[in-house]
């Protein structure tokens, strides 16, 4: 079979999940039903894609590998609820995607997401929270580890806290090595993940607040003061030491003990502060 004789390729950070129980289980946490729209990325040889379509969902995948298209094409070949697209999932413009080929509707995503990868496709999908109604992805366990982790511990970092403000996560269920061909050398983790309605706490201006909690983690050695004022949140005329004693945070903390509540308000003050100045 042509499948067979596809190979994962490591360029890709392909590692094709051959369980037939673990992919149940990823079926069963996304739930597709006839009238759901279904975004996967990265279907590789399909096996997932199969139980996906199968439920009758509106389908839409994205692959990167050009080899692949072929066997997904001939796979659903006159099914027109399918459409298998060419594309690196970091480029493509989602919101045209999804919203072309339902407009007004919220998209379910289903995707098995290359390690070296994950985090930079989490973020844009955090971009775009609003297309979705939630997300069902399996990741780096490491990764999965940082997503539920709390303040003031080495996993906890700017990932953890940029999608806490507009995701409820949950970890479903961890996958063993032996589930994947090649045979990777860490677990993953099924992680799901429901957009809110509204981000979980008021942060003043969003773009402000991602930088400054990149800025916070970008050298966790550094006190906070320090960490930011390497970020560019110049100090020179106060503003970051006035917005972090209105908040009563200690600049000489670390960024990795403030919670998402207290970088929300430390976002606020600073945007007050550049307002008044």
């Amino acid at each position: 079979m042509m499948e067979k004789r596809i190979k994962a390729k490591k360029e890709f950070g392909q590692n094709f999940l051959i369980d037939d129980n673990v992919l149940s289980r990823i079926v069963s946490c996304v739930a597709p039903t006839p009238e759901d729209c279904i975004l996967e990325v990265g279907p590789g040889r399909g096996a997932l894609s199969r139980l996906l379509v199968a439920s009758g969902a509106r389908f839409v995948a994205v692959e990167w590998d050009r080899e692949l298209i072929p066997l997904l094409n001939a796979e659903f070949a006159g099914n027109d609820r399918v459409e298998i697209g060419h594309g690196d999932i970091l480029r493509v413009d989602l919101r045209q995607i999804l919203t072309s080929r339902a407009p007004g509707r919220k998209w379910k995503v289903a995707a098995n997401l290359p390690y070296n990868i994950s985090s930079q496709v989490l973020f844009k999908f955090m971009e775009e929270c609003a297309l979705f109604e939630g997300l069902v992805l399996m990741l780096q366990k490491e990764v999965g580890d940082r997503l539920a982790a709390p303040p003031g511990c080495k996993e906890y970092g700017a990932l953890t806290v940029l999608l806490r403000l507009h995701f409820d996560i949950r970890r479903e269920f961890i996958v063993k090595p032996g589930s994947f061909r090649p045979i990777p050398k860490v677990d993953s983790a099924v992680l799901s993940f429901t957009p809110l309605a509204a981000p979980r706490v008021e942060v003043g201006d969003e773009d402000l607040f991602r930088r400054l909690v990149k800025g916070a983690f970008n050298q966790r050695r550094k006190t906070l003061l320090n960490s930011l004022r390497s970020a560019g949140f110049d100090d020179g005329d106060g503003t970051l030491t006035a917005a972090l004693a209105a908040c009563s945070i200690d600049g000489m903390r670390r960024g990795e003990t403030l919670s998402l509540e207290e970088f929300a308000a430390l976002s606020r003050a600073l945007a007050a502060g550049k307002t008044s100045s």
